[in-house]
């Protein structure tokens, strides 16, 4: 009986939402796609969710939440901090170009990690056509610990002996190759102050039917790894890729 009462307090709570003036505005999805460029790769599922605003539906805004895979291969990791890459764009950073010192590299043969994000999406709705961009705000990567080569003429770190002291070492020699890790939080603070694993796309969609559609665009995706052993010298272990790629995926709608 208490099944029963269940069931039926629950078909009439969704027919009511499905009524409702809210979810007559709300559109939902999954997002299949796969980002791609020369040595770099990113399949990605997401799930969205948009409010349509006006009568005529013309633009919605949302959020998604993005898992994403992400493979590299010989790829160069640099110095991430905005207090070292002095955090400039455009005009101001051609006004006054990084130091080339505060700028060291790590070189990583193989990258693997993963990344759930939360991310706004704001859309233009063209009757079939659909113009849209997404950006993650915050969220956590995931990966194994890899060995990369740390390219750095000034930097230092310190290593604890095996009996108990410690000592001073250079990125040198054996010592280019250290252990990393992706860096575990994201949070998007704009330019060079970002943390982590962020995505941003701009795409086009076209509705095949009420059941796919296909969507095609450009993403920018930032991918960041830290080194066990902390440059003491600019007291960094932070080093920031960024590669822009073609994005193609389906989607598939949940109710318009």
């Amino acid at each position: 009986m208490k099944k029963l009462i269940f069931v039926f307090f629950t078909f009439f709570t969704i027919h009511g939402f499905a009524q409702s003036p809210v979810s007559a505005r709300l559109s939902s999805g999954f997002d299949l796609g796969m980002a791609y460029t020369k040595n770099n790769y990113h399949p990605s599922v997401a799930y969205y969710q948009l409010i349509n605003v006006g009568e005529r539906k013309l633009f919605s805004f949302g959020w998604n939440l993005r898992l994403g895979a992400f493979y590299g291969d010989n790829l160069n990791y640099y110095t991430a901090p905005a207090r070292l890459t002095r955090g400039k764009t455009g005009f101001a950073a051609l006004a006054e170009p990084l130091l080339v010192e505060n700028i060291d590299t790590v070189r990583m043969d193989y990258v693997t990690m993963t990344s759930l994000n939360v991310g706004v999406r704001a859309q233009i709705n063209l009757g079939r056509v659909e113009i849209g961009a997404s950006a993650d705000i915050l969220g956590l990567t995931f990966g194994k610990s890899r060995t990369g080569r740390y390219r750095s003429s000034t930097g230092q770190f310190n290593l604890t002996t095996p009996t108990g002291g410690d000592s001073t070492l250079y990125f040198q020699g054996v010592n280019t190759f250290q252990s990393v890790n992706p860096t575990y939080a994201n949070l998007r603070l704009l330019g060079d102050n970002d943390i982590g694993t962020l995505a941003t796309e701009v795409y086009a969609r076209i509705r095949i039917n009420q059941r796919i559609s296909a969507k095609i665009g450009y993403q920018w995706l930032t991918t960041e790894i830290s080194a066990k052993n902390r440059d003491i010298i600019a007291d960094n272990n932070r080093f920031r890729h960024r590669a822009d790629m073609a994005f193609v995926a389906i989607t598939l709608p949940i109710f318009y």
